[in-house]
């Protein structure tokens, strides 16, 4: 694998950051597209002698191409995510999203680079008929009015895009669609790291004892959640064992509660989470859990466990204070 060229869209993203890491790691010749408008120079401090950095828009097909020569694989992982900027943000979300993926395919097609790998999400199927859910299941647009979908709907034309501006003109495409991902460094606006700066500041403010904890929803809405190494892990794996023109989910099948999920953040800061329910936000789905079947096929399997990844992520938010916005998701 030495000596073979790798760009990573979305490198200084959370994911994107860690992929770029362990691709490093391993030995490739990386280089990296991230204007870190919403991305972190600094997360790709530790191998930033290691990387070649294009500070270009993904959407600038041009710009891309420069940087996409040479490359036996582009992995497209760049995107606005965040809850809060699906609603905040949704033209940014959608534009960046849809534009992106069409820039990025043309970009790789212009630079004749072999294989493509684009990333997805697991609110392309938003409510989904069946969990955990296989990649079989159709995916879903439910309200075209609700801000949220800017995101998913994004999503859904991104895999479009893969497949069928790809069709003709690659060695190999794959899409793979991540669930629930969390770890250190994950930025502010996701459910854990929200969950861990509430549950902090609530520490510091009691003082000690039992301390409130408000969420949206009644606490019985589940998630799968998997931590960002065994996500990479996944997204190496199948693109060393993976076929041409597949989907795969990458992430957990170990499907928990929100109320369980604040328990264990309380039994990681050794501290007593008292569950006050609140409004469900429109848009969200009351279970998510993937079906990693096809994964599995491949030799893949979650290690790290949900305990052991919270304690890993809840110690990183404790070392590193909020910013100033944070406190707005308090």
């Amino acid at each position: 694998m030495s000596g073979r060229r790798v760009v990573v869209t979305g490198g200084g993203g959370f994911i994107g950051s860690y992929l770029v890491a362990r691709l490093v790691r391993d030995g490739w010749n990386v280089g990296v597209v991230d204007t870190m408008v919403r991305g972190d120079v600094g997360r790709l401090a530790p191998v930033a002698d290691d990387i070649t950095l294009y500070s270009a828009d993904v959407r600038d097909e041009d710009a891309l191409t420069q940087a996409f020569r040479g490359a036996d694989v582009v992995m497209h992982l760049a995107a606005i995510n965040g809850t809060e900027n699906f609603y905040k943000r949704p033209e940014l979300v959608f534009d960046v999203g849809v534009r992106g993926a069409i820039a990025v395919a043309g970009a790789c097609r212009a630079a004749d680079v072999p294989d493509m790998v684009f990333a997805s999400t697991a609110e392309v199927y938003q409510t989904p008929s069946i969990v955990p859910t296989p990649e079989t299941v159709p995916l879903m647009l439910p309200d075209s009015l609700n801000p949220r979908y800017s995101y998913g709907g994004s999503k859904i034309a991104t895999e479009l895009v893969a497949f069928n501006y790809g069709q003709d003109h690659f060695r190999k495409v794959q899409v793979f669609r991540p669930h629930n991902v969390y770890g250190p460094d994950m930025g502010w606006k996701h459910v854990i790291p929200q969950f861990a700066l509430r549950a902090l500041e609530g520490v510091r403010a009691a003082g000690g004892g039992a301390v409130d904890f408000p969420i949206l929803g009644d606490g019985t809405e589940t998630r799968a959640f998997c931590y960002v190494d065994d996500i990479v892990e996944g997204i190496l794996r199948m693109y060393a064992a993976g076929g041409h023109r597949e989907v795969y989910h990458i992430g957990n099948d170990d499907e928990i509660s929100i109320a369980d999920l604040v328990g264990r953040l309380g039994a990681a800061l050794d501290v007593d989470l008292v569950l006050r329910p609140g409004e469900a936000p429109e848009g969200g789905t009351p279970r998510r859990c993937p079906d990693i079947t096809k994964m599995r096929a491949l030799g893949y399997e979650p290690s790290v466990g949900l305990d052991d990844g919270l304690t890993r992520t809840v110690e990183w938010y404790a070392e590193h204070p909020a910013p100033s916005f944070a406190n707005d998701l308090l």
